[in-house]
């Protein structure tokens, strides 16, 4: 009996066609595609969102509803096709809501359209030998490498080579196996910033992924400072991450990070804002 592969096409760019309007998504255009490559004794199951999704427009309903799928499909690989916009978002979240199930699911999208002569073609055939080898874990198949999916970083816009991968720690199943509907976001230190639009966003918020200065320093003004704490003090999960790329967070290297440190904040560590946000959302 040959193999079995689940291919669940969300939307993205690797399945639009033109328009009059411009590239629109096409049903139909992946699962020819991948169907044309696959050996004759893989049998293909398909979920296809309807309708078709921008990536702008994913979010944790739409997890959710991948998590469903993989997990009605038990031991599948699994390719997952998908816009490159929010692609660190999902590869963070299923990353981290599938670890320790041993399911192989590769991430795939493309810069270009399938039947465009650029990397559409490439990507596809990467990700289905990558999901044949039914290696277990969450990874990306683009621009020629395999990237762990957990530590995604959309670089650039424009260029084919558009994703790189921070190394993350070793994953532990989480505690929740689905996304709920408590409000997260990602905020951003800027010198100036306003206390008082601090104070204001948590207090929408169940928590929030801060992106601090450097090996994990802010600004000293005692009333930002104070915003933090009383967010922490009230039960809301703030999670500290880098605005860098590269290094993480070492607490304590620097004097000018004693106040962040002292509020109470959580130590993201080496954590991408993608990543720190899928795990305060599935503690």
């Amino acid at each position: 009996m040959g193999m079995k592969l689940l291919l669940i096409h969300t939307g993205g760019t690797i399945g639009m066609a033109e328009t009059g309007a411009g590239l629109a998504p096409k049903a139909g255009l992946v699962e020819q595609a991948l169907g044309e490559r696959l050996p004759t004794d893989v049998a293909l199951f398909s979920h296809v969102f309807d309708p078709l999704l921008d990536s702008a427009d994913v979010g944790p309903g739409h997890w959710n509803r991948m998590l469903e799928v993989i997990r009605s499909h038990e031991g599948l690989p699994v390719i997952i096709t998908h816009g490159t916009d929010t692609m660190s978002f999902t590869g963070a979240a299923l990353s981290q809501a599938l670890a320790g199930e041993g399911r192989c699911v590769v991430l795939c999208g493309s810069m270009k359209p399938l039947g465009h002569g650029a990397d559409a073609e490439g990507n596809l055939q990467l990700a289905i030998d990558a999901a044949l080898s039914n290696e277990p874990g969450v990874a990306l198949a683009f621009a020629g490498k395999m990237m762990p999916a957990a530590g995604l970083i959309k670089r650039d816009s424009e260029a084919e080579d558009a994703f790189r991968s921070v190394p993350q720690d070793h994953l532990e199943p989480s505690a929740r196996p689905v996304f709920d509907d408590r409000r997260f976001a990602i905020l951003t230190l800027s010198p100036g910033i306003s206390a008082e639009f601090l104070r204001l966003a948590l207090s929408c918020l169940d928590g929030a992924v801060l992106r601090v200065f450097g090996s994990g320093t802010a600004m000293s003004d005692p009333v930002v400072l104070k915003a933090l704490e009383e967010a922490v003090r009230a039960g809301k999960r703030v999670r500290a991450v880098s605005q860098c790329e590269r290094g993480g967070l070492e607490p304590g290297t620097y004097a000018a990070g004693a106040g962040l440190w002292a509020t109470g904040i959580e130590n993201g560590g080496r954590q991408t804002p993608e990543a720190a946000l899928i795990s305060i959302w599935l503690a």
